[in-house]
């Protein structure tokens, strides 16, 4: 274990969000904001992360994992109660605690390192991660004495007129020694506004103790954010998703309108991808380099080849390769594999099917759990049967097929390599290879027929 553990505390229930679900777990940039803290924790440095859970406990908990070890917090009775559930786990550890909250989704990794190094560097038993702002309403005030070292915190509650001009806020981010961190912490009393055991007070004890406080102060204000209702996590949404496009646009990808395009923080973009408006990437989406997304375009969990074209286009759980063109109004569904150089015109569903290189899907046409080759054409308005009302079977089309439009393959069906299947036929039997599949009644014409049904 190296000298710093994360404690994250993640147990209340965020009553201004108005919501069943833990507050830690709602999405921002399309990962819960626990997995934000989680992953800054990580590059901070921090060999074991510990997340003191409460309200939703259960749900907490099985997100988590093996990811982190899990403290219950029965009660909330503020945060130094909270910090304390974990003294078990540490009992035995000495170095430095790094202390979060869970609903800080936009805390930087780099900058906690930062803040780490700079409270070792420092000597003090603790260190606070502080921040300047205009608006200080509704924090903690940080106050310094003559020598610049921390006093203390004082929360509004609890403030005089004069402390609450303070302009430098507590950003409930903490580095504190442990096991010096719990022989504080039992210590503490609720004899406070709110009844609660404050973590903030720990620093006045240790400073009784003649122990060194350090305030540390960072400059990205966005980061220390905390999301306490709806509001809130659309704000932070926002500033997530202008960092992503930054980034994106800054390694070389073109953003038409930063505005009306959403980006996950997981998604990845290889260089020269241009990116049209009302386009939606998200979870584990990967794109290729020199590839057309957009307009209209949304990917879950989609790994996109180089140089391939989208347009009006929902993809999810899948996979084009290299030089596509798909759109517009095209599905593409879980455990679909498009090969290299397919064509897929206007509207068009595929699912949980392999399609083969240089194969064309032209337009109106449903392909489910098929296996078609490569350079194969399906005419408009193909469709493979796949479900008999109870069970689902394959077909399988092989290369350089043929399939004549209006056609339905009733599986399970094979289509032979070369083959060719008459224009409005249903097949369900097996064409051989560089054979004709027709499946249609003769035509009868009966003259007159149309004369005599209008006059009757």
């Amino acid at each position: 274990m190296s000298d710093l553990v994360a404690v994250i505390l993640a147990a209340g229930k965020g009553t201004r969000m108005k919501s069943n679900f833990p507050k830690v777990l709602h999405k921002i940039g399309g990962k819960p904001m626990l997995e934000h803290v989680l992953d800054a924790a990580a590059t901070s440095g921090a060999s074991q992360k510990i997340v003191v859970v409460g309200f939703g406990s259960e749900k907490v908990a099985e997100f988590l994992g093996d990811r982190a070890k899990i403290v219950l917090q029965k009660e909330q009775l503020g945060t130094g109660h909270a910090v304390l559930q974990a003294k078990a786990l540490l009992q035995d550890f000495a170095g430095t605690v790094l202390i979060l909250c869970g609903d800080t989704p936009l805390l930087q990794g780099s900058e906690l390192k930062n803040f780490f190094t700079a409270h070792k560097t420092s000597g003090a038993a603790a260190s606070v991660l502080t921040a300047f702002t205009d608006n200080p309403t509704g924090y903690g005030r940080i106050l310094r004495g003559i020598d610049n070292d921390v006093l203390g915190i004082v929360e509004e509650k609890d403030a005089t007129a004069e402390q609450k001009a303070v302009c430098e806020i507590n950003t409930g981010i903490y580095c504190v020694e442990s096991p010096l961190l719990f022989q504080v912490l039992d210590t503490l009393t609720c004899d406070n506004a709110q009844g609660e055991y404050y973590l903030t007070d720990i620093l006045l004890k240790l400073r009784e103790q003649g122990e060194k406080i350090g305030g540390i102060i960072t400059k990205d204000f966005d980061m220390i954010m905390g999301i306490n209702s709806r509001r809130q996590l659309a704000e932070a949404e926002g500033i997530m998703r202008t960092r992503v496009l930054n980034s994106l646009m800054d390694s070389g990808v073109t953003i038409m309108d930063p505005a009306s395009t959403f980006i996950d923080a997981g998604v990845e973009i290889g260089t020269d991808t241009v990116i049209y408006p009302f386009t939606w990437l998200e979870g584990t989406t990967k794109i290729g380099k020199d590839a057309i997304i957009g307009p209209n375009v949304r990917l879950t969990n989609v790994e996109v080849g180089n140089e391939t074209q989208l347009q009006f286009l929902y993809g999810h759980d899948c996979k084009l390769e290299n030089n596509v063109v798909a759109g517009p109004y095209v599905h593409l569904r879980p455990d679909t594999v498009i090969g290299d150089n397919v064509k897929i015109g206007n509207f068009v569903e595929v699912k949980n099917s392999n399609v083969g290189v240089g194969t064309k899907l032209p337009h109106l046409t449903y392909i489910g759990d098929s296996d078609i080759g490569s350079g194969v054409n399906m005419g408009c308005g193909c469709i493979t049967v796949n479900y008999n009302g109870k069970k689902k079977y394959r077909t399988t089309i092989e290369d350089d097929a043929f399939v004549g439009c209006n056609s339905n393959l009733v599986a399970p069906v094979k289509v032979g390599q070369g083959s060719y299947v008459g224009a409005g036929s249903t097949i369900t039997k097996d064409v051989p290879a560089n054979g004709l599949g027709v499946g249609r009644s003769r035509q009868v014409n009966i003259a007159g027929w149309a004369e005599k049904y209008r006059n009757s």
